[in-house]
């Protein structure tokens, strides 16, 4: 080597020698002490410390401690940014006994609020507004946050089934006039309250009656404000690859980036096509379109027995409106053999909520019917016909499921929402999405790296929301932090019990604060409404 090279070199060495010996010791009202730290980068683990000051980390890694006023001993732990669940349906309404209101978001009322079984995942952040459904009025919704907080953080969608609600109602026609306009305003001001995107429910009324065209339209304010355009696309079964083509092509319309929800294959018949419908996307995102994706790990989905069973043109109007339809012979005897053909086709379907008929909660369509001698068609019908239910329907591919959490742009996501036990079935995913992926998934079974895998669930969602004060262990970056054993941090929830606590969390920090200390889950209202940067004061 060049002499005068070596001289740089060794100037170099002192000079970094020198930097080190001055850096002066951390202070820190909270040292995480010798963890094996997960970042939110999809790299090696190394051991290290984390310190916190206030609501913020100070320091990661190697570096002198000063005055420190608690050390927590974190060998043999993961260290974590805490979880950020991109999908989460904690705006749905719920009964409450308020006097002031008989329904409030799930997230603000008195039972749920502290939002326990997402903390014992090390969910720190859930993303609200999915699906096209959700509060509307974003700036109303932050305010009520931050007058009554929650025991998480939340971040916010404008939904776009709401936006075309509150102006064209449940009708399945295109916008006319200025509707386009007036949906375009909705969503600059909830863009502007802080909303960090706009989401569709294309398989749900009536975000259904909506066309490419129409969606990129509003899209397009999205796109203004650096937000991201997320869909529960039109198919996730026969037509995926095409459902997710129109998508894209939103995308391109609106500029806006694109995010597709709960990335699966629906149906036996199906399975497999998701792999088709990732290679759409990956020559998009060579393209230069921004596009990512997110997922439950599990092999079934959850939605209304309705929207499982019925397309969206014979769901038009309100339920009620369904409810005569399915009352009436003739539609019957249409409507019949549809329903029959799609119940099928998804591989067998649980009653999960059905306040009218209580007894069927909790059982197959199927084996409710053989109990009966009934056609199992016919059971789903007065399943439908009475209201408010809910199903999960066993009709993905485990082999999907593995292979789709490999991606490196999928984000981990649980389609769930704050609840507390009730005598439903709910699916399990809301109880334990996070420790099914990073302790069953990766660090048991070695599906993806235990890095890639925290990464999916921290670093990767801030990335395609553009949140830049979270998701990473990061000097500077808002104190989410979770402290897990990877040998013990497990979902115990299942199908007939959903609602088991999931276990292995040993320490988390929302803000700073701590919600679960040595295990031991504490009251907490430690989290906040986040806005989008860019959003008017």
């Amino acid at each position: 080597m060049d002499s005068r090279l070596l001289r740089l070199a060794a100037l170099l060495l002192v000079g970094a020698a020198a930097s080190n010996s001055l850096a002066k010791p951390v202070d820190a009202d909270l040292l995480l002490k010798g963890g094996t730290l997960c970042t939110g980068v999809d790299a090696e683990p190394e051991v290290g410390d984390v310190a916190v000051r206030g609501d913020r980390i100070v320091a990661v890694g190697r570096f002198e401690p000063g005055k420190i006023g608690h050390t927590i001993d974190c060998q043999g732990l993961v260290v974590a940014p805490g979880f950020i669940d991109l999908h989460n349906h904690s705006d749905q309404t719920i009964e409450s006994d308020d006097e002031d209101s008989s329904r409030v978001p799930r997230i603000l009322a008195d039972q749920t609020r502290e939002s326990a079984f997402y903390l014992t995942q090390g969910c720190t952040t859930l993303v609200t507004g999915n699906c096209g459904g959700g509060a509307l009025d974003v700036a109303a919704y932050y305010h009520e946050l931050d007058e009554r907080p929650a025991g998480v953080n939340v971040a916010h969608l404008v939904p776009q089934g709401a936006v075309r609600s509150s102006v064209i109602g449940a009708k399945r026609r295109p916008a006319e006039g200025d509707e386009v306009e007036r949906m375009r305003a909705l969503v600059r001001q909830g863009m502007e309250a802080g909303a960090w995107g706009m989401s569709t429910g294309l398989q749900y009324v009536p975000s259904a009656y909506a066309d490419a065209e129409e969606i990129a339209k509003l899209a397009e304010v999205v796109a203004e404000f650096g937000g991201i355009y997320a869909s529960h696309i039109r198919d996730e079964g026969d037509e995926l690859v095409e459902s997710v083509e129109e998508a894209l092509r939103i995308g391109r319309l609106s500029g806006a980036a694109v995010h597709v929800s709960h990335f699966k294959a629906s149906k036996r018949r199906n399975w497999g096509k998701v792999r088709a419908a990732a290679e759409v996307i990956a020559r998009a995102q060579d393209e230069g379109l921004t596009v990512t994706a997110d997922q439950y790990p599990y092999a079934a989905s959850s939605t209304s027995v309705a929207a499982m069973l019925l397309p969206d043109e014979e769901r038009e109007g309100s339920r009620q409106d369904l409810t005569d339809r399915l009352g009436d012979p003739a539609q019957l005897a249409r409507l019949r053999p549809i329903m029959q053909d799609l119940l099928e086709a998804r591989g067998g379907i649980m009653v999960a909520d059905c306040p009218s008929l209580p007894k069927y909660v909790g059982r197959m369509i199927r084996d409710i019917a053989k109990e009966e001698g009934r056609a199992a068609v016919d059971v789903a019908i007065d399943v439908v016909r009475a209201g408010e239910e809910a199903g999960v329907s066993f009709s993905m591919d485990e082999r999907d499921v593995r292979w789709v959490m490999s991606l490196p742009w999928v984000a981990t996501a649980s389609d769930g929402s704050v609840k507390v036990p009730d005598g439903t079935k709910p699916h399990p995913r809301s109880f334990g999405t996070f420790p099914r992926k990073i302790g069953r998934y990766a660090a048991e079974e070695g599906v993806v790296s235990l890095a890639r895998a925290v990464r999916s669930a921290s670093g990767l969602p801030a990335d395609i929301l553009g949140m830049e004060d979270r998701g990473y262990l990061r000097e500077g970056l808002a104190a989410d932090i979770v402290v897990l054993d990877a040998a013990t941090f497990r979902d115990h929830a299942t199908f007939e019990s959903p609602t088991e606590n999931s276990t292995g969390v040993r320490w988390l920090l929302v803000n700073g604060e701590l919600a679960i200390d040595d295990g031991q889950l504490v009251k907490t209202d430690a989290g906040r409404t986040l806005r989008k940067p860019s959003a008017a004061e």
